[in-house]
């Protein structure tokens, strides 16, 4: 009996069968019986326990370790960054969708990374400057030339990086120049709906750059305030550039949409808050205004 117990990092799980990465091996386990008696899923990016069989059984996923965040949709954990991908042109950047993204990254405790790519088409200058101004790290990069791609690269070193995006911004295809080895399938975008068709099917772990990568499919379409809904009550401490004038408004109820004596507003005024960032922070907070804890 040479059964072994070991410590590893779940890259993938299908139909009930789990690749964990452990001791500079992969193996496929089964979830314990204890664990689906408690309801626990083990999820991509889980830090598991594991048993080893020597051939006569099933090797076994036994302890999914406490997860520091995940998400819903796709079913991912223990995110340190996430590099939300968009274009500058074909399709046009959803700044709505974007700062989505961000504020779920911020209330999931995830550091968000918005990269813009086709720079070669369009520039990203005045994109970049809205997010930098916002302290939230932005770059370009041309997935044709290369260019900026090293920048990204180096970001992921040592962490676990999911990337997301709208359907054709070229998110695939940056993977792909980050390391060529991945040889992952794109598609192309359809000139008549004016936007990507989906390519990736499931969401794996890939270990690369230094760090792990986690490509999420069907994320692209996610509502975040529907699935993974952020109470308004904490909204806007997940637009990081309104934090310095939280608690400095003229009543404690503010909302920070239209209220007097906003502090927040003054900045937008000010130009020290990017309008568009605003402007979405509107959007959301109107989403989820009227919404309860027991409708989620």
């Amino acid at each position: 009996m040479n059964d072994k117990q070991l410590n590893g990092i779940l890259l993938k799980g299908v139909g009930g069968f789990y690749t964990v990465e452990a001791a500079d091996a992969v193996y496929v386990c089964r979830a314990r019986g204890a664990l689906r008696k408690e309801k626990i899923t083990p999820l991509a990016g889980d830090h598991v326990r594991i048993t080893v069989t020597d051939g006569r059984s099933e090797n076994t996923v036994d302890v999914v370790e406490p997860r520091k965040n995940f998400l819903l949709r796709p079913p991912v954990s223990n995110i340190d960054n996430l590099i939300i991908v968009a274009a500058t042109s074909v399709p046009r950047p959803s700044m709505l969708l974007i700062d989505k993204l961000i504020a779920l990254a911020e209330y999931k405790t995830m550091e968000p990374i918005v990269v813009f790519t086709k720079t070669d088409v369009q520039p990203a200058d005045d994109l970049v400057e809205i997010y930098k101004t916002a302290g939230i790290c932005c770059m370009a990069v041309s997935n044709e030339t290369g260019e900026g791609v090293a920048a990204v690269r180096d970001l992921m070193r040592g962490k676990v990086s999911a990337f997301t995006g709208n359907s054709g911004v070229g998110k695939t295809s940056l993977l792909n120049r980050l390391d060529p080895s991945l040889s992952l399938a794109t598609g192309a975008v359809s000139e008549k709906l004016g936007r990507g068709r989906h390519t990736t099917r499931q969401a794996e772990l890939f270990k690369t750059c230094g760090g792990y990568i986690v490509d999420t499919p069907g994320f692209s379409a996610l509502e975040p305030e529907k699935t993974e809904w952020i109470p308004k009550e904490e909204l806007a401490n997940c637009f990081r550039e309104f934090r310095p004038y939280l608690g400095q408004c003229k009543f404690t109820s503010c909302t920070h949409t239209c209220d007097k004596g906003c502090k927040i507003l003054e900045a937008v005024q000010n130009g020290e808050i990017s309008p568009s960032r605003h402007q979405s922070y509107v959007q959301m907070y109107n989403a989820v205004k009227d919404r309860k804890a027991w409708e989620t």
